[in-house]
């Protein structure tokens, strides 16, 4: 599957382009264009928009495919495809070998997802709008709207 227009438009309506580094609070990372993250991303940065653009295309084309490597063929509707990608495009994808829960790939969100279990999925986002423990209204809001996303027809 391919992230929609629909996901596509939700996803850069809460991460908002930035063309120079900050830390979203003060116990995040350095994130630039459209909320990338990473080893590569530097206090003091500055891109074009051109740059932001390709970044967002070339993450959003990995959190793409890791949440449907991920979901291993569960059935999956697109709008409920995008709410995934969407909420591991915000706190990763967690696939790794543990099982703890760091991000999409350990949550019980895709383990419910996964047992056909669509209203459990479902309330699951809203546990996830806390950032190291401390609940923020961005997040509470976005977990919302990605859940009516998940439940949604298209």
């Amino acid at each position: 599957m391919k992230p929609s227009p629909r996901c596509i438009a939700f996803i850069k309506g809460y991460e908002k382009c930035r063309l120079t580094s900050y830390m979203p609070t003060a116990k995040d990372r350095p994130t630039i264009g459209w909320g990338s993250t990473g080893p590569d991303i530097k206090m003091g940065m500055t891109w074009t928009q051109a740059q932001a653009d390709a970044r967002f295309d070339r993450d959003l084309a990995m959190f793409a495919a890791g949440v449907e490597h991920l979901l291993a063929g569960a059935p999956t509707t697109q709008a409920q495809f995008d709410a995934m990608v969407s909420f591991a495009y915000n706190v990763g994808l967690d696939d790794d070998a543990d099982a703890i829960a760091e991000g999409f790939g350990d949550s019980t969100l895709l383990k419910k997802h996964k047992a056909g279990d669509f209203a459990g999925a479902a309330e699951q986002f809203k546990f996830w709008n806390k950032q190291k423990g401390t609940v923020l209204a961005g997040l509470t809001r976005r977990r919302g709207e990605e859940a009516a996303m998940y439940r949604s027809a298209s």
